[in-house]
């Protein structure tokens, strides 16, 4: 049988003076490994691609996590340096990918940047850096060399009873990673929170309306899918809104 195609969004980097379009080993095996789809890496090009016409030969859109922070701009902050490093070809990539995902009911899956991308789309706001709001945790990585120590499961996360994120896990709550500068300060209209932090902090959306299949985390469910149970459970929801089945 002919695994679907799902699109996912690349980074915009330079190395060595040249420039990359970049997509990070985890997620393109989580989509191939648990949902059984084929990846398509879709690079940070907005100006040479039609959103709605290169939407019309994928099956859904995994939007990615990043070192890269959303640019104030798009959720109406002024910039500074304080909040670099950002990625505005990126921006222009994605913020075109969500609009014409969710105005064909693409089923859409929204990790980490691709989660504050999502809010800030829609016409909500972002901390730029979380970290420094009153009674708000340090949702940063842990400073370790070790990716299991910097992947570990940091905090508790408690879903809405009846939810689709609660269906999905069969509990209303889990443990899961932290690994985020930036997070949800106003929610934007179109956004349903499912899911909070022990700060409060929104960390699990749906799109209220949506045609499709369109949840976003601020976790990273797609590290080791395989081996935790809420990841599996969520690329496979994916997986079979994918394949017309949810």
């Amino acid at each position: 049988m002919k695994r679907p195609l799902v699109g996912v969004t690349a980074d915009y980097r330079t190395y060595g003076n040249a420039p990359y379009h970049v997509v990070g080993d985890k997620y393109l095996r989580a989509v191939w490994e648990v949902s059984g789809c084929t990846p398509i890496i879709i690079p940070a090009m907005a100006e040479s691609q039609e959103a709605a016409e290169l939407l019309d030969s994928l099956d859904g859109l995994l939007f990615t996590g990043s070192p890269s922070n959303v640019h104030p701009t798009r959720y109406g902050h002024t910039p500074s340096e304080r909040y670099e490093p950002h990625d505005e070809a990126r921006d222009a990539m994605t913020f075109q990918l969500i609009e014409a995902a969710l105005e064909k009911g693409l089923p859409s899956l929204f990790v980490c940047r691709g989660f504050q991308e999502l809010n800030a789309a829609l016409g909500g706001t972002l901390f730029p850096k979380l970290q420094e709001v009153p009674g708000r945790l340090d949702h940063r990585q842990p400073k370790d060399d070790d990716p299991d120590v910097r992947y570990g499961l940091r905090h508790s996360m408690s879903f809405t009873p009846g939810g689709r994120f609660a269906e999905i896990a069969g509990a209303t709550e889990i443990q899961v990673n932290s690994l985020h500068g930036q997070g949800i300060d106003q929610v934007a209209p179109g956004i349903e929170v499912e899911g909070l932090a022990p700060d409060g902090t929104p960390e699990a959306v749906t799109v209220k309306g949506a045609k499709r299949f369109a949840l976003g985390v601020q976790w990273h469910p797609e590290y080791k899918a395989a081996e935790n149970d809420f990841s599996t459970r969520l690329f496979r929801a994916f997986s079979d809104a994918v394949r017309g089945k949810g």
